[in-house]
């Protein structure tokens, strides 16, 4: 990767709907080979997909709930079993394993608390969990999905 495919990086993660056009301007190429570095790109697994950012609201899910999980079951079977049951969560967009206090942490989008008991009453139902906790976020104060490209040795 150089610093040209960064300048490409940095316009899709922006606007992956930006004209290839646009994105070669912006890059410095023609769009033949800024077409051919974006199918590199893609074919290297860098870019691994391309999706379109709804805004909550206007889809009634404006409830977003972040939710820490811990278990004392921590054997692999019991953990592709509960990873399986939590992906087929629709509301669940963000599931990770964590290290320290708590094994899992989820983000959850819902339209209102109502919602949110029946996605809680899954969870709790999926699997033996020893807590669940659950904290509502007041206000977005920042949200991107763009990664910071300023580490990528070139």
């Amino acid at each position: 990767m150089d610093r040209i495919d960064l300048k490409i990086l940095g316009c899709l993660q922006d606007d992956a709907m930006m004209p290839l056009v646009a994105v070669a301007e912006k890059a410095g190429l023609s769009s033949s080979p800024c077409w051919r570095r974006i199918q590199v790109l893609i074919e290297k697994k860098i870019i691994r997909r391309r999706v379109a950012l709804l805004d909550p609201n206007q889809v009634n899910v404006p409830v977003t709930v972040f939710v820490t999980l811990k278990t004392n079951r921590h054997d692999t079977k019991w953990m592709t079993s509960f990873a399986r049951e939590i992906a087929k969560i629709p509301e669940v967009t963000e599931f990770y394993r964590m290290s320290g206090e708590v094994d899992y942490l989820l983000r959850i989008v819902v339209p209102d608390v109502a919602a949110y008991d029946s996605v809680y009453k899954r969870l709790i139902g999926a699997a033996e969990l020893f807590d669940v906790s659950s904290s509502f976020a007041m206000e977005t104060i920042k949200y991107s999905t763009a990664l910071p490209l300023n580490y990528v040795k070139v």
